[in-house]
């Protein structure tokens, strides 16, 4: 089960992680008889369930509530519950294929998905989780227009992942451009992380243009500061603590800032040093402690660091002038320390 989000001892809304979970538990229960006719089938299954119920900090799930809190919905409606839930699977969906296209090893501490049951299957399960995603969100219980509103935003969600995803595996060899960079952090991650459950949340609870557009002004700098964070974590974090190992992004050679900006401000001596070590397949702990050193020489974390807390104040200052309750305004500078100051 999940940790609940807090900040200052105060969860944003207490056991809601709790409820996400046990809406996810509960659809997987509805569908485990689906695979135990032929036996076979059922590691799949197992093997998925304990992916998305195993890890994970629920942050989707938890900014669509808050959108839909925002948008004046009420907190005791299990169907929004379920509808927040979906976006794990969504998540679960784009982590896996990401993945299986990274050749990442691990995953929240254990080996990947694919690493288990094999490529083919894994990309199966994938595709088994966007099914589920969307099923869960189609029979929630809320409104059927409201539902159809919901998916038009979740079909935008959708194309702009798959945008990110491909700019990314596309621009691998010119990581020099940040604005190009910042693009790629923006539709990978950005948006399916904060803005789009933020309009999710509030269109299941009939929310007006101007709160969306309040929504974008908020989600889209906090959106972009989780994902600096996670660029971070990814060659500096522990991974004891993160369950994701620090030398994938080294050996993948992905354009991220932090990269971006540590090429702008080598040295021409770190400069070779990076073109030779970062993006090489079979890079070695000693050779990856080596180019650690030399990005962080750079001064380019600190430079990271600071867009972090940019963006972060930005996404706050534009969060005092949202139309909605101090309520939910309380819960969401809660998420957005959560977002931005983890560890994991």
């Amino acid at each position: 089960m999940c940790t609940p989000i807090v900040e200052n001892n105060r969860a944003p809304v207490p056991g809601l992680s709790q409820r996400v979970d046990r809406a996810l538990a509960d659809f997987f229960d509805s569908k485990a008889s689906v695979f135990t006719d032929p036996p076979e089938l059922t590691p799949i299954f197992d093997g998925i369930r304990d992916f998305v119920l195993s890890g994970g900090k629920r942050l989707r799930p938890l900014f669509c509530y808050q959108g839909w809190r925002g948008a004046g919905g009420a907190e005791d409606d299990d169907a929004i519950i379920v509808a927040a839930a979906s976006l794990e699977l969504f998540h679960a969906f784009a982590l896996i294929h990401d993945d299986i296209m990274d050749d990442s090893k691990t995953r929240r501490g254990r080996p990947s998905l694919h690493r288990t049951l094999g490529v083919p299957l894994g990309i199966l399960s994938g595709d088994l989780c966007l099914t589920w995603s969307q099923e869960m969100l189609d029979t929630c219980g809320l409104p059927a227009a409201r539902i159809r509103e919901a998916q038009a935003v979740r079909h935008h969600m959708h194309t702009e992942l798959m945008t990110g995803q491909a700019l990314d595996l596309l621009d691998q060899t010119s990581g020099d451009s940040l604005a190009r960079a910042l693009t790629i952090i923006r539709y990978k991650t950005g948006k399916y992380t904060v803005e789009r459950p933020l309009h999710i949340g509030a269109v299941l609870a009939g929310a007006e243009p101007e709160l969306l557009r309040a929504f974008t002004n908020f989600g889209i700098p906090l959106g972009e500061a989780f994902q600096l964070r996670d660029d971070l974590l990814g060659v500096f974090g522990d991974p004891a603590v993160t369950g994701k190992s620090t030398m994938d992004d080294l050996r993948d050679g992905k354009p991220t800032v932090l990269i971006t900006m540590a090429r702008r401000e080598a040295t021409p001596a770190q400069a070779g040093r990076i073109r030779a070590l970062y993006g090489k397949p079979d890079l070695g702990q000693d050779e990856a402690g080596l180019l650690r050193e030399v990005i962080a020489a750079t001064g380019a974390p600190a430079t990271v660091e600071q867009m972090i807390v940019q963006r972060t104040a930005r996404a706050l200052a534009a969060l005092d002038h949202a139309p909605i309750t101090d309520a939910a305004r309380a819960d969401l500078r809660g998420l957005t320390h959560a977002a931005t100051s983890r560890a994991a």
